[in-house]
Order: structure tokens, then C-alpha cells, then sequence
């Protein structure tokens, strides 16, 4: 099946039925329409949805620090504080969450969520583990005629997602033979932060703990602007996996868009030398994906902290670009951004003739909002571009590059059991242990 004809069917299979609920039986702003929210984890990334979720009801805000509740009730007033989200989640009268916690609540709160067959919106990473993020994704497809799920990858609103993949899948570069994505922030930290006076009256230490292990207080966890708190507790093991989990969800997105991909078959990590405590900084991972239904079989790539692939031209400096992707074909490669995208020819045979540019009205059609997306999905087609099975299934992808990393050479994996085949020592690394008290089906 060509690339036109894959994508003409893939539309028509894609059609769903029109659902019903309680949210379309009348006008579009009717306040019958609202939904009915939690925001948990009231401050960071959660500012940036103050607006879009002023536009419905949150009846529930819930932080460890009540200075952030303070912050939250200014623009939600009438919304009952918690601080456990174990009790913020059984809110009476609840239609979904939106999950904006530290990294290392993420997969419990939206499992929690999901059980109570509430709608999730949940911030990036997904999950911490192969186990979890397989568990969310079969979770989720059991109950998706029925739950809308969105991840926050908020970029892939960008246009230049759709271009791009029109860009691939129409065959500018020729047949797409591999693809890679790379993210150059490097922040490096020796190990867990030491003990450093006591937590402060507003902080419920232990409940930011939540799963993870004890660890004493520091402030330093703590400090950094409103936007860009992770990157003070996100490198470390028990509370993130550094940027595989951050701009490495951002950034592989512009490939997982294009691809169509199912789990990988077999992974393989170099980077610098295991620490226990902290998440690499450099790190490159390759992983083998089968075939599908309009491209053979491929390898993808991430590349972080400095490890770069090979530019496809002395004349193209791909260092400059922070955070990227590369697609390479049988007739040339395909550089992108978030924003813009370069298609190279390889050679003098590839002079283009053989791509056909889309006709404007069979564009991909644009976003209107990656957040209103996921709040008109909850009131009817239940249709979102990062739902928990796309999604989920790009972080199993990045999350076994660090169990290979890990396990110190490539291994084989067999995605039918989530299980590692030619090393039963890499299996450990497919899941974490809770903290007593704390589980991830609850």
C-alpha cells in the first residue's frame, strides 16, 4: 500500500460513531457544558492552564504547599483544597483531572484516575517505567470509548507537526529508511542533594515525596522559576529520568508523529558511566522497529547532552538546533524543529520530480488548542492527537533506551510481553518499587 492510499484509508478508518453525552445535548457554552475538574499539582506547569481551565469548573485543587493553593484559589475561588491527591481524586462529582505534579506521581494519580473512569490530562513524562506506561496504555484501551486522555506535549500543536509528517509520508525524502531526534540541554548533578535544614511550614515534604523513597529535605529541590522547577529534581532516578522524560517527550514526538510506529524490538544505549543517584546527561539510544503497513522496517534514534548524529551535510550544523529531528530517505533527509523544516536532496538523481505537494485543502487540518482539544474530546468524540496509546507507547520506546543503558549492552524485547528476552538482569529495570503506603493501582 503507497503512502497516499495508507493515509486516504487510515482517515476513513479513523471515523468513529458520533457519541452522546451529557456535554453536547445543548449549546457549546451552555454552563450545563462545563466540565467538571481537579487540578492537581496547583503550581509550575500548572500555571500555564490556569485560563483554558477557567473556562470550566474546577471544583478541586490539590498541592503539597499550601502557598500554591493560595496562588490557585485566586483563579479558582470556589475550588475545595487538598493536599493528598489520594483524596483529591475521590472528589464528588468529578468529569476528569488535569495532573500536573513532579514526574514521579504521574503514573499513580492517572492510573487512580482512570479507575475512577475519569477523563486525564497528564503532564509529560507519562511514566518512570516500562511497567507503568504499559499499564496506563492497556488501561486506557480498554476504557477509550468512554475516556478522553491527553499528554502534554503541548508542541504538537505546532503546524509543523503536520507538515512534516505530510512531508514523510508523502514521500519528499523518498522511502523513509530512519529517523532520529536529539536534545542538547545539559545539566549536570553529582548525586541526591544533602540534607539541608527542615521543610518549611506551607510544604508537606513527604506527600511531594509520595512513591519514591525517603530522601531528606534540601531547598535547592525546591528553587528555580515557576516554569522550569523540573529541572531542579527531574535528573535524579526516584524523582524523574531527566530528558528522556522531559524535551525527549517533546522532541521524539516530531518523529513518533510521522512514523507510525509500534513498540520497538530491540534497544541499544551508550552514554557516560552509570550513576545510581542521577540520570545521564550524554546519552545516545538506537532501537529497531518492524515494518507497517507503508514503510519497512527502521531504526530510530535519541540522541541528548551533547551526543549528536551525523549531519547529512558539512554545510548543515545540526548543534545549532537545540532540540531536532532527522529523517533519512532513499532521495534525501528531512530536518526539522517545532517550528520549521529543511528538506535536503540527496544527489544529482534526486531532483524532486517524483513528489507531488498536497493540495491545500488536503492539509492536515490545524489544532485549535492542545488543551481545548482534550476538553472537546471530554465532551464528545472523545478524539485527541497524544491520548495514552500514542503516547504511551513513545515513552515505553524511550524509557527501554534507559533500561539498556542501564543494562549495559543491547537487548531484545518482546513488546506482546513487555518483557526483555536475552537479558533476565534487564527485567529488574522494567519497574520501581513504592514507598509503603503508596501504590500504582489504586
Amino acid at each position: 500500500m503507497n503512502r497516499r492510499k495508507f493515509l486516504k484509508a487510515s482517515t476513513i478508518a479513523a471515523t468513529a460513531p458520533l457519541i452522546l453525552t451529557k456535554f453536547n445535548l445543548f449549546g457549546a457554552d451552555a454552563p450545563s457544558n462545563k466540565l467538571n475538574l481537579a487540578l492537581i499539582g496547583a503550581y509550575g506547569r500548572a500555571t500555564a492552564h490556569y485560563d483554558g481551565l477557567a473556562t470550566q469548573n474546577v471544583i478541586a485543587i490539590c498541592d503539597v504547599d499550601s502557598k500554591h493553593l493560595d496562588l490557585a484559589q485566586q483563579k479558582f475561588p470556589g475550588a475545595k483544597r487538598y493536599a493528598d491527591w489520594r483524596e483529591c481524586i475521590d472528589h464528588n462529582g468529578l468529569d476528569g483531572v488535569v495532573i500536573c505534579t513532579p514526574d514521579h506521581s504521574h503514573a499513580l494519580i492517572t492510573m487512580w484516575a482512570l479507575n475512577r473512569n475519569l477523563h486525564v490530562y497528564c503532564e509529560k513524562p507519562l511514566a518512570n517505567t516500562i511497567e507503568e506506561a504499559r499499564l496506563i496504555r492497556a488501561t486506557y484501551l480498554q476504557k477509550k470509548n468512554t475516556l478522553a486522555t491527553q499528554v502534554g506535549t503541548q508542541r504538537h500543536a505546532f503546524p509543523n507537526f503536520n507538515r512534516v509528517r505530510e512531508l514523510v509520508l508523502d514521500g519528499a525524502i523518498g522511502q523513509l529508511e530512519e529517523a532520529c531526534a536529539w536534545g542538547n540541554r545539559q545539566l549536570r548533578k553529582p548525586g541526591y542533594l544533602p540534607a539541608a535544614g527542615e521543610p518549611p511550614a506551607n510544604l508537606n515534604y513527604d506527600l511531594w515525596l509520595g512513591p519514591s523513597p525517603l530522601h531528606p529535605y534540601n531547598p535547592d529541590y525546591f528553587s528555580g522559576g515557576t516554569a522550569m522547577n523540573c529541572l531542579q529534581w527531574n535528573m535524579y532516578w526516584d524523582f524523574g529520568n531527566g530528558q528522556v522524560g522531559d524535551m525527549g517527550s517533546h522532541t521524539m514526538d516530531l518523529v513518533w508523529n510521522a512514523i507510525d510506529a509500534a513498540p520497538p524490538t530491540s534497544a541499544e544505549a551508550k552514554g557516560e558511566p552509570f550513576n545510581a543517584e542521577v540520570s545521564p546527561v550524554e546519552l545516545t539510544t538506537h532501537f529497531q522497529h518492524p515494518a507497517n503497513a507503508w514503510r519497512p522496517a527502521m531504526k530510530v534514534s535519541w540522541y541528548q547532552g551533547g551526543a549528536m548524529p551525523d549531519s547529512p551535510s558539512k554545510w548543515v550544523d545540526l548543534k545549532k538546533i537545540d532540540h531536532g529531528a532527522m529523517f533519512t530517505g532513499t532521495q534525501g533527509y528531512l530536518i526539522c524543529d517545532f517550528e520549521k523544516r529543511l528538506v535536503i536532496p540527496l544527489g544529482n538523481h534526486s531532483d524532486m520530480t517524483y513528489f507531488k505537494p498536497r493540495a491545500e485543502k488536503d492539509l492536515i487540518p490545524s489544532m485549535k488548542g492542545f488543551q481545548q482539544e482534550w476538553f472537546a474530546a471530554c465532551k464528545g468524540n472523545l478524539k485527541t492527537s497524544c491520548n495514552f496509546d500514542y503516547a504511551g507507547l513513545m515513552i515505553e520506546q524511550m524509557l527501554l533506551g534507559l533500561v539498556a543503558y542501564k543494562a549495559g549492552g543491547k537487548i531484545e524485547y518482546d513488546a506482546a510481553t513487555g518483557r526483555v528476552t536475552n537479558n533476565d538482569k534487564a527485567n529488574e529495570y522494567l519497574r520501581r518499587e513504592y514507598r509503603q503506603g503508596w501504590k500504582l493501582q489504586g
